[in-house]
């Protein structure tokens, strides 16, 4: 059994797992029009994700963080040598969201996992809404996420 968490905020609960944000705008592993959901291997990392996307924190605003399981079975690992050579670049490149794109496309998995930019020992995953084994991935009801004052803006 593999675990992840996303964090989002409180506002967003209602679309939080259905790819609309990222179809929407586009992120690292895909392009506009591709809705895929943002995962991260422990709680700590989808922290991290979410300040380093939302800097400053609004001390108003509230978040909730959701755990998610899914058997390893449906998960893609992607093999970091066959990532492009600009997979890290900010702002993402052409070349790190087709990985996503062509995943999605292809269909192979619900789930594929993917180096985190900001901890590269740890993983984000992508998980396809779309695929048929998405509703096998369990999504536990949220919680109360707060940021520590010391992360948060004015």
């Amino acid at each position: 059994m593999r675990s992840a968490w996303r964090i989002v905020r409180a506002a967003r609960v209602d679309t939080a797992f259905t790819g609309e944000g990222s179809r929407l705008y586009g992120g690292r592993w895909n392009s506009r029009g591709t809705p895929v959901v943002y995962v991260s291997e422990h709680e700590s990392l989808a922290a991290l994700e979410i300040f380093v996307h939302t800097m400053p924190l609004s001390p108003t605003e509230r978040y909730l963080s959701f755990r998610v399981d899914w058997d390893d079975k449906l998960t893609e690992y992607f093999p970091i040598k066959n990532l492009p050579p600009d997979w890290n670049a900010e702002p993402p490149t052409n070349g790190s969201m087709r990985v996503g794109d062509d995943w999605v496309r292809s269909g192979r998995s619900a789930v594929l996992a993917l180096p985190s930019l900001l901890s590269r020992s740890e993983l984000n995953f992508l998980l396809n809404p779309t695929h048929p084994d998405f509703k096998r991935i369990k999504i536990a009801s949220p919680v109360e996420y707060r940021f520590d004052s010391r992360m948060l803006g004015p």
